[in-house]
């Protein structure tokens, strides 16, 4: 009778108390980080016309935006942002909001002075002063009071113009190989679009103020 009471007890005991073969094993996958890009100076920026107060540094090759206190870098697929333009880059989980307002072609307009067909005289803003103004211009609604970002004789887009141009982006973003290849992150942040073009909020939406970020140096 003891013999099979203890052999009961310490069959309950393997069954309670996981041995080290069992054991939980955490992985931890590692995300990549972009090449730093070496600047021989602070970069001047220069907001583009119909999006929400977004800068881009137009001196250097790759696509470096400003938008909400961030800067943004779009690297092999990923999405990854710093408070800082050379350093401090991390993991963003989504596309920012403010991504598919961005016109491809600004480059070409940038180096044209000409944006769809009217004479661009836009602003070439010192870091400096950029760095002591950006949060104002933005409290104050600088550019959105002005509305012509320096475009002669601009109209702004109609709002379902914008709203469509968004969805021609959104689909050919979708459809860029390197994006592909990461799968889910863009597809949760659709919900998120579709919400805010409806005027309806989304708790998502919050991972552009620091959320769904993780940090890296």
């Amino acid at each position: 009778m003891k013999k099979m009471f203890w052999g009961t007890l310490f069959l309950a005991l393997i069954i309670v108390v996981p041995v080290p073969s069992m054991a939980r094993v955490d992985v931890d996958i590692s995300i990549p980080l972009p090449p730093p890009i070496v600047f021989p100076a602070p970069p001047n920026v220069v907001v583009l016309p119909d999006t929400p107060d977004v800068y881009v540094a137009p001196d250097i090759d790759v696509d470096m935006y400003f938008w909400d206190g961030w800067w943004w870098r779009l690297w092999d697929g990923r999405w990854y942002r710093s408070h800082y333009y050379d350093r401090g880059w991390g993991y963003y989980g989504y596309v920012p909001t403010f991504y598919f307002d961005v016109d491809p072609g600004w480059r070409g307009y940038y180096r044209d002075h000409n944006w769809r067909g009217h004479r661009w005289d836009y602003e070439r803003i010192p870091h400096q002063r950029f760095q002591r103004n950006w949060r104002r211009w933005k409290n104050d609604q600088h550019w959105e009071r002005q509305r012509t970002w320096g475009v002669r004789e601009y109209q702004p887009r109609p709002r379902q113009e914008r709203r469509e141009l968004r969805q021609q982006r959104e689909q050919q973003y979708r459809q860029m190989p390197e994006v592909q290849k990461h799968g889910q992150p863009q597809e949760r942040n659709q919900q998120r679009e579709r919400s805010r073009e409806q005027g309806r909020p989304d708790r998502g939406d919050r991972g552009d103020r620091g959320e769904h970020g993780h940090r890296g140096d």
